[in-house]
C-alpha cells in the first residue's frame, strides 16, 4: 500500500511543488547520539509501564497510509500524545528532510510498541528541505514542539540535531545501505518531554534551520473518540 503526498519543497531559496509517493513508513526509535538522554527517555517511558526496547537504536514499521497532513486526527481515548520528529523522505533519487509527529497511543505502548505505532496517524508538514543543503551543518538544526493542554499552549521538548545519531549512521543501521531507499519516509527519533509525558488537545511541531535561518512549522489538533469497553 502506498501514499502520495504533495509537498513544498524549499531549497535555495526558491519553493516548488514536489509530489512523493510513500510506500513504507519508520519510525527509528532510541536514535539518541547522547546514551544518558537516550537512557532518561527510556526511563521516562519506563515511568508509565513501557517496557525498555530489545535494542537501541530500533526500527518500527508503520503504515504509509498512516501519515497524513490534515490539521486534525481522531485518537480513541485520552492516552495518545505527539513527538516532534526530524522526517527523511526518500524519492526521485534524493533525500529530503521534512518535520512530523509520532502521535503514539501511550496505553497500546505499555503492552505493543510494534501495535501502538499502526494505532494513531502520523502528521507531517508539507515542505520539505534538500537534505544535501542541511548535511554540513546537520547538529545545529533545531526541533521544538508545542502542547495545549488545559487550554495553555506550553513549551513540550526542544533540542538540537547533535543529540541524534547522523543521518548516514541511522540509514546505514536501519537499511544497510548509503542512502534512504525509495518511498521510505523514516521519522528520526524525539527528545524528552518537558514536565513528561502527558496528552494534549493540540500539538504544535517545527523544525529550524538556524544556519540558512528558515524554519518549517506545522501542528494539528486531537479529536478524542470515546472508549466504551
Amino acid at each position: 500500500m502506498s501514499t502520495t503526498i504533495a509537498f513544498t519543497l524549499d531549497a535555495k531559496g526558491t519553493t516548488t511543488p514536489l509530489s512523493l509517493t510513500i510506500t513504507q513508513g519508520v519510525i527509528a526509535g532510541w536514535t539518541g547520539r547522547d546514551p544518558v538522554a537516550r537512557d532518561h527517555h527510556i526511563a521516562e517511558l519506563a515511568a508509565i509501564g513501557i517496557a525498555p526496547p530489545a535494542s537501541t537504536p530500533i526500527y518500527y514499521r508503520c503504515a504509509a497510509r498512516r501519515l497524513t497532513t490534515d490539521a486534525a486526527i481522531e485518537c480513541t481515548g485520552q492516552e495518545s500524545s505527539g513527538e516532534v520528529e526530524f522526517v527523511l523522505f526518500g524519492g526521485k533519487g534524493r533525500t529530503f528532510v521534512g518535520v512530523g509527529s509520532d502521535h503514539t497511543d501511550r496505553k497500546v505502548e505499555t503492552y505493543n510498541i510494534t501495535v501502538s505505532k499502526q494505532v494513531c496517524d502520523k502528521p507531517v508538514a508539507t515542505t520539505v528541505w534538500d537534505l544535501a543543503e542541511v548535511e554540513g551543518h546537520w547538529d545545529q538544526i533545531i526541533l521544538r514542539s508545542y502542547a495545549t493542554i488545559d487550554g495553555q499552549r506550553v513549551l513540550y521538548q526542544e533540542g538540537t540535531l547533535s543529540g541524534m545519531l547522523p543521518v548516514a549512521e541511522l540509514i546505514k543501521l536501519g537499511f544497510n545501505a548509503a542512502t534512504l531507499p525509495e518511498g521510505t519516509a523514516m521519522f528520526g527519533g524525539t527528545f524528552a518531554a518537558k514536565g513528561g509525558i502527558r496528552p494534549a488537545t493540540r500539538f504544535d511541531y517545527e523544525i529550524e534551520d538556524p544556519v540558512l535561518k528558515r524554519k518549517i512549522a506545522s501542528g494539528y489538533d486531537i479529536a478524542t473518540l470515546p472508549v466504551l469497553g
